[in-house]
């Protein structure tokens, strides 16, 4: 909802600044996104006067004017002269005033004005036209100005078109805020302040009264609570006035012409939408126009007023004439018909004045993708009530604006009026759910002010108020909404902090809360960066890279999707981390180190709800670091990942980690020989590894990508408890380095297993340093592991016939269990 501050200033007193108000209506919870200047859509637009007037040497309807523009004159040199412009238009002599749009200017619809030629006469600028302008749709000739008109002026401040606008976003329950008159009032409950709203009337009726000219019909029900329908004859469709175009252009409603910009203007003062119909669209029969509200058939065709022929399904609301209703000229509170529309031609209209069901409105629009500022309020439910009020005003707006005449009384089909009950709100409870003791003179003001009716009964924290709830405000039916609309206002921010009571319970994090907490600090720690994306995920997206639905259960489909190529529940994060490094790199930032941790959804046969899993999954690319003159990064590989990992799994103190390659088609997304699963004993906890080429080219990302998936709640399950203090040894150590050489398929991880368990308790380091392979030295199939073994005891020094007693006896039982032998 765009908010024309001028137009509110004008029904209640206002800041000076509109940032305070924006304040105000994000602390009383309706958010601004944003805060516009109107005015600045005209800049190096300024009014001008037409010095010359000769006709194109080249052309039979174009005229070469020159035109004073004030202290703006430049020729096309640069030396200060009136500008030359050629026009076409053929309504203006020389001496007019008019407006002139400068090199530099943009006309709204994306124009911009640049120096041109138009038949080998140089252009220096445009002379504009009020359709140009934006400011109406009359496109006859140029604007004229008055006679007394300055010149050089810019046109923003000659017509006082500077205007600031609040974008505001206002909630679904809020349908009252989609007005005008209802911002003026939720302005005046803030401060505490009137509103006053001048309501144009009907100055005469005349001619025969709308029932003997318009019959309604509610053929179907559950379309239409309340149907309206006034009759104005005679009108003269035509632009609209200067002051009409403003204030829908500042609410962003684009101008058509008077008769429609009057509803569209109702429509934004009042929050209820009306349409003008050409009367003559409506078929006669027995001497009245007829009109019907139904349902609409299956695969039933319409043409909207955007020239798109729609396919309709059966149960969507639509306004017809006819027999049985059998000509549809508009669909039911979202677009009329292209046959129906006001028109230059058009000299009688009927204006419709209706509350349609909200959820078959919603339901329509969404069907057919047609949204409009009419449909948005009627599936938020409009105020039945006040349809006969707002069609007066329109009328009298078509008769003050468009010479029209009002034809007496309404046709108003009402089957079941509006019945409200009072609402009991008790102060005790206003007390104890807001925790604050709001003064009840406030507590009546401010339900006064929002439109409620308020009497009181009792004394003290016994008093009960009857509130009987405004007919324009349908999310009011219980005590604790008019609490909660007691609280904003008196604000949030105003009630003191408090431990919440409770018995026998402390407060705190639970270990997974702390655990989860830590496994975040851990991995900022080693470089990431955390990142969130949606929950959402394309049908296929695992398949697309290679990933298979071994463990993930059947995909989780959305009924209704916020995004087409988004509807299914993910089963995995690393697609969503993989289109984060996707944008980095098209957005020329290579090095990637992020991290997530989030929640999977995987679907079971025949079961209500998915099973969910909590799983941190993160991505490495480029380097850490950039290049420098003294530092050369090295790019990041699978070895980096993996130790990403094995600091993650170090620090939760995880027992018996190992790794084990990572094969098969379970891990075809995986290059060949750079991935690993990881364990805590038998206990799969995820993988780790470089991202296959081909995985890689579904994302366009063309360097390699390092990432790793882990079931954090396997995680946190076997994370094991802080290690008891012990202290540094006080004796030295001894260390040893030892070349064993195995057969290729002897991994690191199993050697070094055996070296420790064979070391007994006075190794305490092993650590590779070199592998080494050579078909003569050291034999073909075979490699060179070498070690350095540390060994220490914490309780005495070491002799060097205990070190040796110990080195041998590791070295026999490796060198068997392995079958390596030691290099010489």
């Amino acid at each position: 909802m765009k908010v024309s501050y001028d137009w509110l200033k004008s029904m209640v007193e206002l800041p000076e600044d509109p940032s305070e108000l924006s304040r105000e209506f994000i602390r009383t919870g309706t958010e601004v996104e944003a805060i516009e200047t109107v005015g600045e859509s005209f800049d190096r637009i300024v009014t001008a006067k037409v010095l010359s007037k000769e006709a194109h040497p080249d052309s039979d309807h174009l005229w070469v004017t020159m035109v004073d523009v004030g202290t703006n004159n430049v020729d096309a040199e640069g030396n200060p002269e009136p500008l030359q412009i050629v026009c076409g238009a053929q309504n203006f002599n020389e001496g007019d005033r008019i407006v002139t749009a400068m090199i530099g200017a943009e006309l709204p619809g994306d124009i911009k004005i640049k120096k041109g030629k138009l038949r080998g006469v140089v252009s220096m600028g445009m002379n504009c036209s009020a359709r140009e302008l934006g400011l109406s749709a009359d496109h006859e000739g140029i604007m004229i100005l008055p006679e007394d008109a300055p010149i050089g002026m810019p046109f923003a401040q000659y017509v006082g078109t500077s205007d600031t606008v609040l974008d505001c976003e206002i909630t679904p329950n809020r349908a009252d805020c989609l007005s005008m008159i209802g911002i003026a009032r939720e302005v005046g409950a803030i401060y505490d302040r009137d509103f006053h709203v001048d309501l144009p009337a009907v100055a005469a009726e005349s001619g025969a009264p709308t029932a003997e000219t318009v019959s309604v019909e509610l053929i179907d029900e559950g379309l239409c609570d309340r149907y309206v329908a006034r009759v104005v004859r005679d009108v003269k469709v035509g632009p609209s006035p200067e002051w009409l175009v403003q204030r829908l252009n500042s609410c962003g409603i684009r101008t058509h012409n008077n008769v429609v910009d009057i509803t569209n203007y109702v429509m934004m003062f009042t929050g209820q939408p009306l349409h003008a119909f050409d009367l003559n669209a409506f078929e006669e029969k027995g001497g009245k126009r007829t009109v019907a509200v139904r349902a609409a058939r299956e695969g039933e065709v319409f043409r909207t007023l955007d020239d798109v022929e729609r396919t309709l399904s059966a149960g969507m609301g639509l306004i017809a004439t006819g027999e049985a209703g059998a000509t549809p000229v508009a669909l039911a509170g979202v677009m009329g018909g292209m046959e129906s529309e006001v028109t230059d031609a058009t000299v009688d209209v009927l204006v419709e004045s209706a509350c349609f069901n909200a959820g078959r409105t919603s339901h329509t629009s969404r069907d057919l993708a047609l949204i409009s500022d009419a449909s948005i309020r009627f599936e938020r439910q409009v105020d039945e009530t006040g349809c006969v009020d707002v069609a007066n005003i329109a009328c009298a707006l078509i008769e003050q604006l468009a010479g029209g005449k009002v034809a007496p009384g309404c046709v108003d089909v009402y089957p079941a009026p509006k019945q409200l009950a009072p609402i009991s709100l008790r102060l005790s409870r206003v007390h104890e759910l807001c925790g604050a003791a709001i003064e009840p003179s406030f507590i009546e003001t401010a339900l006064t002010r929002l439109g409620c009716s308020v009497e009181a009964e009792g004394e003290g924290d016994a008093r009960v108020f009857a509130v009987m709830p405004a007919t324009f405000r349908p999310d009011l039916t219980r005590e604790i909404d008019l609490i909660e609309e007691v609280l904003r206002l008196w604000g949030m921010d105003r009630v003191e902090a408090t431990i919440p009571a409770a018995k026998n319970h402390i407060g705190g994090l639970t270990r997974e809360q702390q655990l989860t907490r830590k496994v975040g600090q851990i991995l900022r720690a080693c470089g990431l960066n955390e990142t969130m994306n949606f929950s959402f995920a394309a049908p296929g997206d695992l398949e697309r890279i290679g990933m298979t639905d071994e463990g993930r259960g059947c995909p989780v489909e959305i009924m209704n999707p916020l995004v087409a190529e988004q509807t299914e529940m993910r089963r995995s994060l690393i697609p969503g981390l993989l289109q984060s490094v996707e944008y980095n790199i098209k957005h020329s930032t290579a090095n990637v180190q992020l991290y997530e941790i989030g929640t999977l959804f995987f679907g079971r046969e025949n079961a209500s709800a998915p099973k969910e899993r909590e799983s941190v999954a993160g991505v490495l690319s480029g380097s850490m670091g950039d290049v420098t003159w003294n530092y050369k990064p090295m790019p990041l590989r699978f070895f980096d990942g993996k130790g990403v990992v094995e600091e993650l799994l170090s620090q939760l103190r995880t027992p018996k980690v190992r790794f084990r390659p990572a094969d098969g088609d379970d891990y075809a997304f995986l290059q060949p020989g750079r991935g690993a699963e990881v364990l805590s004993g038998g206990t799969v906890l995820g993988w780790v590894g470089e991202i296959h080429p081909d995985a890689r080219d579904v994302y366009g990302i063309d360097i390699p990508v390092v990432a790793f998936e882990l079931n954090l709640e396997a995680l946190i399950k076997g994370a094991g408890a802080q290690e008891a203090y012990r202290e540094f040894s006080q004796f030295p150590s001894v260390e040893h380095d030892l070349a064993i050489v195995v057969d290729d398929d002897v991994t690191c991880e199993d050697l070094e297993r055996r070296l420790r368990s064979a070391g007994g308790k006075l190794l305490v380091g092993v650590r590779l340093f070199d592998v080494y392979r050579d078909p003569v030295r050291v034999g073909a199939g075979k490699k060179s592991m070498a070690f350095a073994l540390t060994y220490r005891a914490d309780d005495h020094t070491l002799t060097s016939e205990e070190v040796e007693r110990a080195h041998s006896k590791l070295v026999t039982k490796v060198c068997k269990a392995t079958g390596g032998e030691v290099r010489s």
